[in-house]
């Protein structure tokens, strides 16, 4: 039986305003929740992570008011399970997000977790992933070996083009979901909307900030100045085949969407009637509409633009589809693979 802090919720957009890059207005289609304030591209779903710098904006708040940390903080087996308490605490391990990229975004990458540990003192870093729900371009890892005192320069002088020629570039299609592991330069094109999952940070060093409503200068560094932060960029020359192999599935796909990611995430497309077992998650409903039936009675309606939160303790999940039906299920790393 699920607690009372513990049960399956529908979740309303959580868009942390006055955002530096512009979007809003394909989540708020997607939603079905109208017109969109300007400058929210991301909606921070299921999340226990504040934005880097605040106490706690872009933390969910549940439907009773409280702060999800805390619930489940206060009950942490009952949201996460036996096996993942006893792998990482009362740690999620997870935040996902949709994001509507209402320009390019800047060309940026996030630390690993030895990085964010030695110099944040953080246990988690920023491998991310995405999960295309429009087709889109991508600017992704370095095509040649750059030097330490290149990257520099090109930050220094803001040197966009320079950053860009050395990319690669990767068209992808909707359903596509790509693996962006921490420390690789990357930026998001205009007009991208997909979901992403990643490590329950907000850790970006900015390398691009021209043009956008920051002080990349002063913010861009996470604090530590960018002689330091800019070790944590993966300089190393990436082939065509490696880039393509971080697009870990195609549309076509079912089931698991980015076994690569296991150590940090994991990803299911649900499609049609299904089971879904026991766990922690976070459901991105991507197409028609089902009701999701938990063995402990919780019950959820849910259609194109809705996101749920799925506690362990409402145990397995039966879903029966309406036509087209399809979603993305979001969920930490098995306790299997704690390292």
């Amino acid at each position: 039986m699920t607690t009372l802090t513990a049960r399956a919720t529908l979740l309303g957009a959580n868009q942390p305003a006055d955002r530096f890059y512009a979007g809003g207005e394909r989540i708020a289609a997607f939603r079905g929740d109208g017109a969109a304030r300007p400058h929210t591209p991301e909606d921070w779903v299921g999340s226990v992570t504040p934005l880097f710098g605040e106490a706690s904006l872009g933390r969910t708040v549940l439907p009773d008011g409280t702060a999800l940390a805390d619930a489940v903080a206060a009950d942490p087996v009952a949201w996460l399970g036996e096996e993942h308490v006893a792998a990482f605490g009362a740690d999620t391990c997870l935040l996902v997000k949709l994001l509507d990229a209402g320009q390019r975004l800047p060309v940026h990458a996030h630390p690993d977790v030895p990085f964010a540990a030695e110099h944040l003192g953080l246990a988690h870093g920023k491998t991310e992933a995405w999960i295309f729900l429009e087709p889109a371009d991508v600017h992704l890892g370095f095509t040649r070996e750059v030097g330490e005192d290149e990257l520099a320069r090109w930050v220094s002088a803001q040197d966009t083009a320079a950053m860009l020629g050395a990319m690669h570039r990767l068209s992808v299609e909707a359903g596509d979901a790509v693996l962006v592991p921490a420390g690789t330069a990357h930026a998001i094109g205009e007009g991208a909307f997909l979901v992403e999952l990643q490590e329950p940070t907000d850790l970006s060093i900015l390398m691009e900030w021209d043009g956008f409503a920051i002080d990349g200068a002063v913010a861009g560094h996470l604090g530590l100045g960018f002689d330091r932060a800019l070790r944590a960029v993966d300089r190393r020359a990436l082939s065509r085949e490696q880039v393509e192999s971080l697009r870990t599935a195609r549309a076509r796909d079912g089931g698991s969407l980015l076994a690569a990611a296991a150590p940090f995430f994991r990803a299911e497309r649900v499609r049609g009637d299904s089971v879904l077992e026991a766990g922690f998650s976070v459901l991105v409903c991507t197409s028609g509409a089902a009701t999701l039936t938990s063995e402990s009675g919780d019950s959820l309606d849910v259609r194109r633009g809705a996101t749920a939160l799925l506690p362990h303790a409402a145990g397995v999940w039966s879903v029966t589809a309406g036509p087209g039906f399809e979603a993305i299920r979001c969920r930490p790393p098995s306790p299997a693979d704690a390292v």
